[in-house]
């Protein structure tokens, strides 16, 4: 066989294997392992993984994803996620629909402080399911609500999702947070406008709250400052180039620490936690990583990348044609996939294709305009069938609630997400208007 039939054989190989629910770093690592014994041979393997493993895992800029993670647990620790969902609360809660909408506000400033949107949907999952099932609120806008928002984690920077793609692209990741955050505050109001026509056509799914005082209301933002002093602190450091990304995390882990021990009455068995919880999700991201780094070479050896973006450049579709196509891939293994899988599995092979078509930016604007488009559509795969991951963490605390209800519940949810990745598509103006201002 030719390299290139070795090639599509591993990438048939992969698919079947993470079809029968095989780890994704697994089964990377073995087919990768595999295909580049079959093309070069055992020694060139060896010296591979050799200088491989040593560079990949010797990379300071890899030390940001521990640490951004250690400080999403710390968040959890402290609390935090009550303090913002009470004080978008006081704001919204006596609208029709508008502890939902708290919900929706809570998610997004969870998602800045945590970076990860299966954390988001767990924990404010945990303190806003009961505010929703107090006001009767119906189960399917309970919990599609909650499921969605826990979205706003992956997209709202810090996104440890994003860090991944700026590794495997070799993009700037304080660029890519700058360039996320105008669609991340999109989504979260496009969320809200979502369950705003919801009420709208049926009152009953999202009654009114009790109005909040004035007094009530500046109350609870003063309750958030710790909130507000770390994004600001860190994102506003990394934005303006205070400090790296490295660096961000480093001053939003210590603070998140001192809030957590202050305020949150974190003792020792909580540290203990938050330091395991931490090296068990950065261990399977490495493994990951290592596993990309094999089948991505083995993949290069293969030709495939190459021969995919000489036919699709070759092909005579538009550019954005072409895009359309990946984004509708991606939805696709949005239905079987998590989020993580999809990048490491799809970037080696979409970005050389988008690299070599002409979208009227510059290389590295269409670097970031790729990652956002790709991020959101990989979102989407958190709240569709039959995965769904972020529906079977909401429905399992909603026990009485059919999982169908919350399928139901996120369909117009996720019809907001398509609505804004066109957009986005159309206006790349949206993504970019801040790494242009800011840099």
């Amino acid at each position: 066989m030719s390299g290139l039939e070795i090639g599509l054989v591993g990438f048939g190989a992969l698919l079947v294997l993470l079809a029968v629910h095989i780890p994704i770093g697994v089964a990377m690592l073995g087919v990768g392992i595999v295909g580049y014994v079959t093309i070069a041979g055992e020694v060139a393997l060896f010296s591979y993984l050799k200088t491989e493993t040593y560079w990949r895992f010797t990379n300071d800029s890899l030390s940001v994803v521990p640490l951004f993670l250690l400080m999403g647990q710390f968040a959890a620790k402290a609390g935090l996620s009550q303090a913002l969902f009470s004080a978008a609360y006081t704001w919204l809660g006596h609208h029709r629909g508008g502890v939902a909408m708290a919900a929706v506000g809570g998610c997004a400033g969870f998602g800045a402080i945590s970076g990860s949107s299966l954390a988001t949907s767990a924990t404010m999952g945990q303190v806003a399911l009961p505010e929703l099932r107090r006001f009767n609120y119906s189960g399917a806008l309970a919990t599609g609500t909650l499921a969605a928002g826990g979205t706003l984690g992956i997209l709202i920077p810090p996104s440890i999702v994003l860090i991944i793609y700026a590794v495997m692209v070799e993009a700037n990741v304080a660029t890519l947070f700058q360039a996320a955050f105008i669609p991340g505050i999109l989504a979260a109001l496009g969320y809200m406008m979502v369950i705003a026509i919801v009420v709208r056509v049926n009152p009953e799914a999202g009654p009114a709250g009790p109005r909040a005082t004035q007094a009530e209301k500046w109350s609870a933002l003063l309750e958030i400052w710790p909130v507000l002093l770390i994004f600001i602190l860190v994102m506003g450091g990394i934005y303006f180039g205070v400090f790296t990304p490295t660096e961000g995390a480093g001053v939003g882990a210590s603070g998140t620490f001192l809030i957590a021990v202050t305020r949150g009455g974190m003792r020792w068995q909580g540290f203990v936690e938050a330091l395991l919880g931490t090296a068990q999700t950065t261990a399977m991201i490495f493994l990951i990583l290592l596993g990309a780094a094999i089948f991505n070479a083995f993949l290069g050896f293969s030709q495939l990348p190459i021969f995919a973006a000489d036919f699709f450049g070759n092909s005579g579709l538009t550019p954005l044609t072409i895009l359309a196509g990946m984004i509708v891939l991606y939805i696709l293994l949005g239905f079987v996939m998590d989020s993580l899988s999809m990048i490491f599995l799809t970037v080696p092979i979409f970005w050389p294709i988008i690299a070599g078509l002409d979208f009227g930016m510059s290389a590295e604007e269409t670097k970031l305009w790729f990652g956002i488009i790709s991020l959101i559509v990989v979102e989407m795969g958190l709240i569709t069938p039959p995965v769904g991951l972020n529906v079977f963490i909401i429905n399992s605390m909603a026990r009485d609630v059919p999982m169908i209800e919350t399928f139901k519940g996120v369909i117009p949810f996720f019809m907001s997400d398509i609505v804004r990745v066109v957009v986005l598509v159309f206006l790349p103006g949206i993504t970019l208007i801040l790494p242009r201002l800011l840099n």
